[in-house]
């Protein structure tokens, strides 16, 4: 049997959907993906992430369930004990799985369980520290910039370059590509920080953007009805002095950072070429949510907003060489979920634990294949809760006010604001339920920007029932899952009190080592009357 084939993830962080040239942006620049979309693999236009913020929506894709499925809905609930994630199943399956520590995934507080799903981790910290932006732009509290998360052009070394935490993780995932043998199969998942904000990159990348080019923002003056976190953050951000240049530059630097993503997914590429693994290998590109990035006037994310700027991300796939393949764009709808069972059945893996996901295979192979007639995504917390509410999850003062991300975190201390939410979209509405009831209703043909909350027009009556009758249904089939294993309602002991009446003192061996084996107590108990009680 030959070896199977390389499963290949890598990950940037906090990277929309259209930050992709081939996917309508003038002013992006992403060529390698753009090739790689066209000749190699399949890009899809319509994916969905199940959270909009990481740790959630990496609960998700790594075990094909939904967020709450087991409660993965915070920043500060990881997969624990008793769960597992595709990089344990297939480590078991034989697989060398090779990951950064830019983790969201796994507790980190318990002894030995990272390293249960993985064969091995690049900590990283060896290289210097970068240098920092040219110009400090932040400023005194209360200034423009003080939570506008842009640091602008990052300055260069002796050598001319930028080498940050990103840089590093890729070489060490070269290395290992290079490094490891050619009769095991690798399994590397590389998560990088990058286009996460701060909004700051080097040269080439912060110039090579044409501000000119730059799409129109999504301005917040134009909505109504938006959802009342985005009205908090916002007031919390406090960047009403921005003006269209400022957006425009932060915007630029995003897609600079974007730009270099582009370049260093084409090194690993190389890489596995080099090492003659390229072929062998199956794939994946894909973020983990989206960003503001200064549409609806705000910066970063936010944990129970829905916007396809924050939940619709680039999502491409390259199969083994010789598996069918149909390059170009798709537009069918699909989820992060869905690179569970992907990854898994090229993988010629079966899963160990019930689960969601459903394979894109068929897709590939043929882009005029349709795949989902919804995509889901979840976010926000119940009133009582603080588990998933940062600015209080490291204790009473939680996060301060000179820490960038404090607008977000202070606004989700409203449970009003960040009350718990659902959103259902179809390839023309969009329904998100919360259960404030504070509703939202776009119809994304006439709207695609998102602005119009429609929840209370008459004329949609019916659709919001239609949608709300859809997403009943998903919940109930989704809601929980039964494990694959089953287990014994009785105790060996609590079986040996059952039948021990009836079974001679030179046979209890022989019963006691079939209980201990799992027989069924019910037809022990018939049987041994039967036997013994002639």
């Amino acid at each position: 049997m030959s070896k199977r084939p390389n499963i290949i993830i890598f990950n940037p962080d906090q990277m929309r959907a259209d930050s992709l040239a081939h996917l309508g942006n003038p002013a992006s620049k992403t060529p390698f993906l753009d090739s790689f979309a066209q000749t190699e693999g399949v890009s899809f236009r319509n994916a969905f992430c199940q959270n909009p913020v990481c740790v959630p929506s990496r609960c998700s894709f790594t075990t094909g369930l939904y967020p709450h499925v087991h409660g993965h809905r915070t920043m500060s609930y990881l997969l624990r004990e008793g769960e597992s994630s595709i990089f344990k199943e297939l480590k078991q399956e034989g697989y060398h799985v090779w990951m950064n520590a830019r983790n969201d995934l796994i507790a980190g507080q318990i002894p030995g369980l990272i390293e249960s799903h993985v064969s091995e981790i690049y900590y990283g910290g060896e290289s210097k520290e970068a240098p920092g932006p040219e110009q400090a732009l932040r400023g005194k509290p209360g200034s423009k910039n003080y939570y506008s998360m842009f640091g602008g052009r990052l300055g260069l070394d002796k050598s001319g370059r930028n080498y940050g935490s990103d840089d590093e993780d890729l070489d060490a995932a070269i290395r290992k590509i290079k490094d490891h043998p050619k009769d095991q199969p690798l399994c590397m998942f590389l998560g990088l920080v990058n286009p996460h904000p701060p909004y700051q990159v080097e040269e080439p990348y912060y110039s090579a953007i044409k501000r000119d080019q730059l799409p129109l923002r999504r301005k917040a003056k134009d909505g109504a009805g938006k959802p009342k976190l985005e009205d908090v953050i916002r007031e919390n951000q406090a960047m009403e002095e921005y003006t269209e240049r400022d957006w425009d530059e932060l915007r630029a630097c995003y897609l600079g950072m974007c730009m270099k993503v582009d370049t260093m997914f084409k090194k690993l590429c190389d890489a596995l070429k080099e090492a003659g693994e390229y072929d062998n290998s199956a794939i994946f590109f894909f973020s983990d949510h989206g960003d503001y990035t200064g549409d609806y006037g705000l910066v970063e994310k936010a944990q129970n907003t829905f916007e396809d700027c924050l939940t619709n991300v680039p999502f491409l796939i390259k199969p083994p060489k010789g598996e069918a393949v149909d390059p170009g764009v798709s537009e069918a709808m699909v989820e992060l979920v869905d690179f569970y069972a992907t990854a898994m059945d090229y993988a010629q893996a079966g899963p160990d634990h019930t689960h969601f996901s459903c394979s894109l295979r068929k897709v590939l192979g043929d882009r005029n294949e349709s795949h989902r007639s919804f995509v889901c995504c979840e976010g926000g917390r119940l009133a009582e809760e603080i588990h998933c509410d940062e600015f209080h999850a490291n204790g009473v003062n939680g996060t301060m006010p000179f820490n960038p991300y404090w607008p977000r975190h202070a606004a989700q201390a409203d449970p009003e604001a960040h009350a718990k939410g659902y959103m259902l979209r179809t390839d023309r509405w969009k329904y998100v339920a919360r259960i404030d009831k504070n509703d939202e209703l776009y119809c994304l043909s006439e709207d695609p920007k998102e602005l119009v909350n429609q929840i209370n027009k008459p004329e949609n009556r019916d659709t919001v029932m239609e949608m709300q009758k859809e997403l009943m249904y998903w919940l109930m089939q989704t809601t929980d899952v039964v494990p694959l294993d089953l287990d014994q309602r009785f105790s060996p002991e609590m079986t040996w009190a059952k039948v021990k009446k009836y079974v001679p003192k030179e046979y209890e061996e022989e019963i006691r080592g079939r209980i201990a084996a799992g027989v069924n107590q019910f037809l022990l108990v018939e049987e041994c009357k039967k036997r013994f009680s002639q």
